[in-house]
């Protein structure tokens, strides 16, 4: 790490001490617990995304600034209570990369760090999949059960559905190609329309829970990011809607001015200009 970079991190790091400080410190955050601070990071971890699909480098440093800042926030409360600081989530990462890398660093250290890597990305994610696996292996022999319990909870409901099934597929739990998921689709489709048909709300919710984790199973064989596709799709509603909204307002009247039909008439003429 060059020295500008070096200073920049320890004044960040004493930024935060000062920040915590019984005496002068921040009323705000010197009552900051690892609890109170999770919904911060979720936001911050969502406003970097936000910055990179805008395409904005600048505003992409400055998301980031905030994320590193909540990482150093965390340590700081830890080092407090003595139970670790920075630098040891530093070395733990450091060591996990070291060892997820052994096609980079062939004997586990930096210094062997200079050779050409023979494997190509498709290689080095599949091998990555296996030392993990080996490592949650170590872990249910010492008492961990399966392979899914460390997918963590509070991850968007998409995401943790692709890692479970992710789990589940790298212990050989997994559809052999694309059309017994695709199938699959169909059946938890059928499903959903019967519960529809009987009126059972709670049945609703069973089938469509069913039917939205079959699509992130299909989204996954296709190598698609469900997130990112629903994301992209999101982004097509609004600028269609905006349309609509535009052309209505242009003809004088409200969205509820006018009948379905003609709502559709207009999102079908927003669709063909934007896909």
């Amino acid at each position: 790490m060059t020295e500008k970079k070096s200073a920049a991190m320890m004044e960040l790091v004493t930024l935060m001490a000062n920040l915590r400080d019984p005496q002068h410190g921040c009323a705000w955050d010197r009552k900051q617990t690892f609890e109170s601070l999770t919904r911060h990071t979720l936001e911050e971890v969502y406003e970097v995304v936000d910055a990179v699909e805008q395409g904005e480098a600048a505003k992409v440093c400055d998301e980031l600034g905030d994320l590193l800042f909540q990482v150093v926030f965390y340590a700081r409360i830890a080092e407090e209570q003595s139970l670790f600081d920075l630098g040891d989530v530093a070395n733990a990462i450091k060591s996990k990369l070291l060892h997820r890398h052994p096609h980079i660093f062939p004997d586990g250290t930096l210094a062997s760090f200079g050779q050409p890597s023979p494997l190509t990305a498709e290689q080095v994610e599949h091998n990555w999949e296996l030392i993990k696996n080996a490592e949650r292996e170590a872990l249910q022999r010492s008492g961990t059960v399966s392979v899914v319990d460390d997918v963590p909870r509070a991850l968007p409901a998409i995401e943790r559905a692709g890692k479970l099934q992710k789990r589940a597929a790298s212990v050989g739990f997994d559809w052999p190609d694309v059309s017994g998921v695709t199938a699959k689709l169909a059946e938890e489709s059928a499903e959903l329309q019967a519960a529809i048909a009987n009126g059972d709300q709670n049945q609703q919710t069973h089938e469509l829970g069913d039917l939205l984790f079959t699509c992130v199973n299909l989204a996954r064989h296709l190598k698609i990011d469900p997130e990112g596709a629903l994301r992209q799709a999101n982004q097509r509603f609004e600028t269609r809607f905006r349309y609509v909204e535009k052309t209505a307002a242009s003809h004088g009247g409200g969205l509820s001015t006018y009948d379905p039909e003609q709502l559709d008439l207009w999102w079908n003429e927003a669709k063909s200009q934007n896909n």
